[in-house]
């Protein structure tokens, strides 16, 4: 069983851990200053989903494979229990994770993502990863320009290029596994996570101007989760750690009784 990739921040602090997963097309690396400032209170394992960073290549890819992932995780790191925090497509991995393994939840961080289904939304994204032919590309600028010509936001380009690495035989590479990821994008985005009741208490996290979390989806978010508190951040859109990180890292230290 492979174990996924981490960077561990507080390994000395004895209270109970936190593990935090990025979202999709993401790695741990965009969560260093976060995991370094909580790490001043608790042990802070930043992970590497499966398919992203330096974690392991997959062929699948559903909720489940996810929520295991973390179960597995913890085994060989001998944690009995943490609090679990995940944004987007790791705040499904880790609401899965909470209904399929309640027993190994203390807290639950939910950021900017709900329960439900999703239509699919990132097929430009996707397309424009796909354009990028790493046999004609020689630099990281290259790659930016094929990007820009299906994705106007620079800020997005620059999340994405924050993957590309210089392979063995000097050839630029992504380190997501983008084949899997577009193959099986429906059934981690466009499903639901599988129905079931987390009885712990949960923080789900909206940005102010982000719309995946909407008023209307309360009801669907306790009949899950009946404890959920939801917390919305200022000025912040769906990047609500990197758009507003000294509120975001506020709501959460004040969730888990730290600071």
């Amino acid at each position: 069983m492979e174990i996924l990739n981490s960077k561990i921040f507080g390994e000395n602090q004895s209270a109970t851990p936190l593990l935090v997963f990025h979202g999709l097309f993401g790695m741990l690396d965009n969560w260093g200053s976060f995991g370094k400032d909580l790490g001043e209170y608790l042990p802070v394992h930043l992970i590497d989903l499966r398919n992203h960073g330096r974690s392991f290549h997959s062929e699948s890819m559903s909720h489940d494979d996810l929520a295991d992932d973390i179960a597995h995780y913890m085994d060989h790191y001998g944690i009995q229990k943490a609090h679990v925090l995940g944004h987007s497509l790791g705040g499904k991995a880790v609401m899965q994770f909470a209904i399929r393994y309640p027993e190994k939840v203390e807290k639950l961080i939910v950021v900017d993502i709900t329960p439900k289904a999703y239509p699919p939304h990132h097929q430009g994204v996707i397309k424009a990863l796909e354009s990028v032919d790493f046999n004609t590309v020689g630099s990281r600028n290259d790659v930016e320009a094929v990007l820009s010509q299906y994705i106007p936001e620079r800020s997005t380009i620059q999340f994405l290029t924050k993957n590309l690495y210089w392979d063995d035989n000097k050839k630029l590479k992504w380190r997501f596994n983008l084949k899997t990821l577009s193959e099986k994008y429906n059934e981690f985005v466009s499903n639901a996570i599988k129905f079931g009741v987390f009885e712990g208490e949960t923080l789900f996290i909206a940005g102010e101007k982000s719309n995946y979390i909407l008023p209307q989806d309360e009801f669907g978010i306790k009949q899950q989760f009946p404890k959920a508190k939801i917390v919305t951040i200022k000025n912040a859109g769906h990047w609500v750690q990197a758009e507003n990180p000294v509120d975001f890292a506020a709501v959460v230290k004040v969730f888990l009784g730290i600071g």
